[in-house]
């Protein structure tokens, strides 16, 4: 026994694992004791109650164990009931001496309630006697046909009708004890039936009688609840001889309780409401639980039956979802509580329906429920709908293949077209993510069908709106990224978009390879939406010219923009597409006929095409960048845009050139022997035009200019550089408004010009706008006005005893009144004007430093990426507040794109690069600011690493080493130590060539500051002397030096001739110490040269331990004393008496007579 107790206190354990482990040990012991035990010969009836009987056949551990086990069932500590009905079912199922009796005898013994029980002791007791009969049911025990051991008994039956009847009618009795109990303890009821069914008892026939005859009592008949449901679709099958018409009467008309006539009942039941007042609850039906009961799963698997069931389905699941859900659980008068219970029965259906029946859950009112708790936060189901959303996420992305079916339902009659609009989710963005290339084609398809379809009651107004949502989805699928791409459904989209965006179809083509032409739409498109039509074709255009797509060529792949798989630009598709419209009069008619100069143009386009296709594979991306240009100007032309043409003509002359061919070369050569003015590079004309594109600011441009650039890089000259350069100059906002102002004015006077032929109805409409200005009056002016006593509303005067209220005086005092107004209004405007030109230009900036961002990134080894620096840097340091991010770009491109660059120029001009780094240092002496010094030291670092490449060393050196002497003599330098530890850290040779001048320098330094962030350097310097990549060791002169200036800086602060601290002093010792031990671990160290002389710093360690300032401070007394320790190693051994002479220059002597005298005041004092 005493092996065993210890186990019992782990079954209450919380965690799950130690409650198995205790049970396993406890059950393993059990069955050990049991077999060693010797059952008497003769003993008492062992179907007698509990008491003794257990004892006849059980060892007594055994015995004991039983008990225990059922008596912890009613301890409500931590998870008691858990683990002691998991060991008492396992044990029940390993041992063969006990009889089902005997058990439930202890269970109904142990459980007894009393009157002076308390609700809480109450309810302990009640799940105490469920799970006690659970584990008796679940162990077997209830249907064991196995006779008992010998014993001194005849009867040996261990399970018997009575023991049945006698769990079946407790578990009743506690469903009917407490009403929240009743589920669980029917289901243990079902349980027991289906152990019955499954086992081979002679009392079978008679336990099932038994079991109907209690369930179906006739005192009850007309009480119906969600468990005698569940117990009906469990007994039918298995006594299918049984009158259920009578025992299901008068709730249900005949036996079949899935049939129509039979659905609103039972919705009603399963709803928990009264059968006769639907408003009314259900008298037992207790407490609300979030929890959905255990009957529908068994609905669901008479109605929707698995794949491996031979059952066939009954009842139409249709109907039942419509009636017992939509209309029950989720009609305008059910409660928030049933709904949520309507939500869960939906995720529970969704998982079993087919394709076929899908549609059939996305009901009316569950829609309606769903898309409204959906749409906000506050709502009282928003959770459950959220929970719901990503449910179906979750769905699809395991069944990918309902993904169209599902968003068909969600923006179908019963959802919304604006579903993730409403709802504030991506729930069909989502679904689309995950579908594959076929599920989206037949997506369009279906969308294509809504097109031209009309309700009856449908007006023109909602037929448009459709329309237009369509247009938009088609251009959605396209923008998101995570949508599966196909080129067959995105050139739908295409064809589609220009079809109904640049044509009008006169007559449909069933035969026709684009796909827009096979419906004639009914009504016609109007106006509006061909416009919207175009520029969702111009934006879905510039999405996909910013996507990349993978290309595969044999086992090559590699990734392409702006292209087809097939290679072909996205845009060169569109404009074949174009062509082939334009030559099919027969069916479509173009909305804007192109005239015969813009035609001759589009001709010559089509040779360049030609001639580009061409082009060796040298200047093969080039090329591409022109042919990418071209067909965005040639679709903009199409497309009705202004100045199209004429650039459509520079970009063509600018193509011919740069592509010219070898006998139009030197017809050009010839002609250039004549006087002629400068005209630009192609390249830079090619610039021009996409800088212009940038102006426009519309996405489809902006894809094309920054996808042209990045192919043209490789072409691009100085003249280019200086050109995007030229863009970010700063701009003062009223020079921006002006110039703002000038193409207004010009704009509007060639308005003027081309309506001079108007009629005279353009008259009024000027009258109307004047009437706008003169509305637009100050209220100030009303109030000077009320001040005056002019405006009096009151009195309904005439406009002549008006004009008589005022004189010349005081018209006179308002008039510089009402000029102050007007002149404060025309500076308002103005300042305003000013604000928005300068909010244009920095927008405008951030799209060229795109240009600058895509050029370093593609070109990294380019010369030109110095021009860049300077004007980089002015944008990161003179930038404004407002300009913060483009700042920022400017600072990302100078940081992470040249800075990290691994690739520098290598024949860029030496002259150049050092007058730029002299131009950064100069910079970096008067800035202020910690963030832009951070900037400077990046691309000062930048420009040594290409003069480096370009064999400057000694020119960097240079360069930095006055930055040095700057920052130490001068106190307004705003410089600071980072800057040139970074040089020291990222060029350790170059940094070892700064010792000596920085040691020098030291001497000089403005304060006392300056000299330790000297020294600290020097830190530094020495740290890297390992990292240096050359032979060359500490030279015996800067040992000599850094000696006598640490000695001579330290015995000026014992003399109070400095105002170093110890800390300070303490940190100079450092640096020597450091220098030491570099010394002795270089390759070739200066061996025992006598350079280190370990007597002066002992005396130094004297004066220093007497000085009053600095006798306190031990880390500085310790720090001297290492270094005169780590000296002494490096002093030469005496030889012939004179070897411990020193030189007047390897030792410095800081003894002096004030000196010597304090030594013999010292000796005196210790004497």
């Amino acid at each position: 026994m005493s092996t065993t107790l210890p186990l019992f206190w782990d079954l209450s354990s919380a965690s799950k694992k130690e409650r198995v482990d205790a049970s396993v040990k406890l059950i393993s012991a059990l069955e050990q004791f049991q077999i060693n035990h010797a059952p008497p010969q003769e003993g008492s009836d062992t179907e007698d109650g509990g008491g003794d009987a257990l004892d006849l056949l059980n060892s007594p551990d055994v015995s004991y164990s039983i008990r225990r086990l059922v008596r912890g069932l009613a301890s409500p500590r931590e998870s008691s009931r858990l683990g002691f009905s998991v060991a008492l079912t396992e044990l029940l199922s390993r041992i063969n001496t006990v009889t089902c009796t005997q058990v439930v005898s202890l269970i109904s013994d142990s459980s007894k309630k009393q009157g002076s029980m308390t609700g809480q002791e109450e309810r302990d007791i009640l799940f105490a006697r469920l799970f006690g009969l659970t584990a008796v049911i679940r162990s077997g025990l209830l249907v064991r046909q196995t006779p008992l051991p010998s014993s001194g008994s005849s009867n040996t039956q261990v399970s018997s009708i009575e023991s049945y009847e006698e769990v079946l009618k407790k578990l009743i009795e506690i469903g009917e004890a407490k009403s929240w109990l009743r589920e669980s303890a029917w289901w243990t009821v079902g349980l027991a039936i289906d152990a019955v069914q499954d086992s081979s008892v002679s009392w079978k026939a008679k336990a099932l009688g038994t079991t109907v005859e209690y369930l179906f009592s006739k005192d009850k008949e007309s009480f119906w609840s969600p468990e005698k449901v569940a117990m009906t679709l469990k007994l039918q099958p298995l006594w299918p001889n049984h009158d259920w018409d009578s025992t299901l009467a008068p709730v249900f008309k005949g036996p079949n309780i899935l049939s129509a006539g039979n659905l609103a009942p039972l919705g009603r039941v399963l709803k928990e409401s009264a059968l006769d007042d639907e408003e009314a609850s259900n008298p037992g039906s207790g407490s609300w639980k979030p929890q959905i009961h255990f009957v529908w799963d068994m609905l669901f698997d008479r109605l929707l039956p698995t794949s491996d069931s031979k059952q066939a389905p009954q009842g139409s699941f249709g109907e039942f979802f419509r009636i017992v859900v939509d209309e029950s659980l989720f009609s305008s008068t059910s409660s928030a509580e049933r709904k949520y219970w309507g939500f869960q029965v939906f995720k529970k259906a969704l998982t079993r329906v087919s394709t076929d029946q899908l549609p059939m859950l996305f009901t009316k009112n569950l829609m309606r429920s769903w898309i409204n708790h959906l749409s906000k936060s506050d709502r009282y189901l928003h959770k459950i709908s959220l929970d719901v959303a990503k449910h179906i996420q979750s769905f699809v992305q395991e069944n990918p293949a309902l993904g169209f079916p599902l968003i068909l339902q969600l923006t179908g009659i019963n959802g919304s077209q604006e579903f993730d609009k409403l709802t504030r989710t991506k729930t069909v963005e989502s679904i689309l993510t995950v579908m594959d290339s076929e599920g989206i084609k037949n997506y369009i398809v279906s969308l294509l069908s809504q097109v031209d379809s009309k309700d009856a009651d449908e007006d023109t107004a909602a037929l448009n709106s459709r329309r237009t949502w369509i247009a938009d989805q088609f251009a959605a699928l396209i923008r998101n990224g995570s949508v599966p791409k196909s080129d067959e459904w995105i050139q739908v989209i295409l064809d589609w978009y220009a079809v109904n965006g640049l044509y009008s179809i006169r007559k449909k083509s069933g035969s026709s390879s684009i796909q827009a032409l096979r419906a004639l739409p009914s009504p016609p498109f109007t106006e509006e939406f061909q416009a919207h039509c175009r520029t969702r074709l111009l934006s879905s255009l510039a999405d996909l010219t910013s996507q990349t797509t993978v290309m595969k060529k044999g086992d090559i792949t590699h990734k392409e923009t702006a292209v087809a798989s097939d290679g072909e630009f996205w845009i060169s598709k569109v404009l074949s597409t174009l062509a082939r419209l334009d030559k099919d009069t027969k069916h479509v008619d173009p909305l804007a006929p192109v005239d015969e100069e813009t035609q001759a143009v589009l001709d010559r386009v089509g040779k360049v095409h030609e001639k580009l296709g061409k082009v060796s594979s040298e200047k093969r991306e080039v090329a591409r960048g022109f042919e990418l240009v071209l067909s965005s100007l040639v679709l903009q032309c199409r497309c009705g845009e202004e100045d199209s043409v004429e650039n459509l003509e520079s970009c063509l002359s600018a193509a011919s050139r740069m592509f010219a061919s070898k006998k139009s070369s030197k017809k050009k050569s010839e002609q250039s022997a004549l006087p002629a003015d400068d005209e630009p590079e192609p390249i830079d004309v090619l610039v021009d035009l996409l800088i212009g594109y940038l102006e426009n600011a519309s996405a489809y441009t902006r894809s094309v200019a920054n996808e042209a650039f990045s192919r043209v890089t490789g072409a691009a000259q100085e003249s280019t550089i200086d050109l995007i350069l030229t863009q970010l100059e700063r701009r003062k906002p009223a020079e921006l408004a002006e110039a703002r102002e000038e193409v207004t004015d010009a704009s509007s006077e060639e308005e003027d010009e081309s309506s001079s032929e108007a009629s005279d109805d353009d008259g009024s409409v000027s009258e109307e706008s004047d009437d706008e200005d003169a509305q637009e009056i100050p209220n100030e002016i009303v109030d000077l006005l009320k001040t005056s006593g002019t405006d009096d509303d009151e009195d309904n005067e005439s406009d002549e005893e008006s004009e008589e209220l005022m004189d010349d005086e005081q018209m006179m005092a308002i008039d510089g009144h009402l000029a102050e107004i007007f002149r404060s209004r025309k500076d308002e405007q103005r300042s305003k004007k000013g604000v928005d030109a300068q909010r244009e230009a920095t927008h405008f900036k951030n799209r060229v430093l795109d240009l600058i961002d895509t050029f370093v990134k593609r070109e990294p080894q380019s010369p030109l990426n110095i021009r860049l620096i300077l004007p980089l840097i002015d944008l990161v340091t003179k930038s404004g507040m407002d300009e913060k991010q483009l700042s920022d770009k400017a600072k990302g491109v100078l940081k992470n794109r040249l800075a990290k660059s691994k690739d520098v120029p290598a024949d860029g001009r030496r002259d150049e690069v050092e007058t730029i780094l002299r131009e950064i240092h100069q910079r970096v002496r008067k800035s202020h600011s910690a963030e832009n010094l951070s900037v400077l030291s990046q691309s000062s670092l930048y420009l040594c690493r290409v003069l480096v490449q370009l064999n400057g060393d000694d020119c960097v050196v240079h360069i930095y080493q006055e930055s040095l002497d700057d920052y130490i003599s001068r106190k307004a330098s705003q410089a600071n130590l980072s800057f040139f530890q970074d040089f020291v850290r990222r060029f350790p040779a170059l940094g070892s060539k700064l010792r000596d001048p920085l040691l020098a320098a030291s001497s000089s330094a403005v304060n006392a500051y300056r000299r330790c962030q000297a020294f600290q350097l020097l830190s530094v310097i020495l740290s890297q002397h390992g990292k240096v990549c050359d032979d060359q060791a500490i030279a015996s002169s800067f040992q000599k030096n850094l000696q006598k200036t640490v000695l001579e800086l330290a015995s000026g602060a014992v003399d109070d001739q400095s105002s170093l601290s110890a800390s300070q002093l303490k940190d100079l010792l450092k640096v020597v110490l450091l220098c030491i031990r570099q010394v002795q671990k270089s390759d070739s160290p200066p061996r025992k040269t006598g350079i280190w002389d370990p007597a002066a710093w002992n005396a130094l360690h004297v004066r220093l331990a007497a000085c009053e300032r600095f006798k306190s401070s031990s880390p500085l007394l310790n720090m001297c004393r290492q270094v005169e320790s780590v000296a002494s190693q490096l002093k030469p051994p005496i030889q012939n008496g004179d070897g411990g002479k020193r030189k007047a220059d390897e030792v410095v002597d800081i003894t002096d007579s004030s000196k010597k005298s304090d030594r013999k005041k010292q000796r005196k004092s210790k004497s």
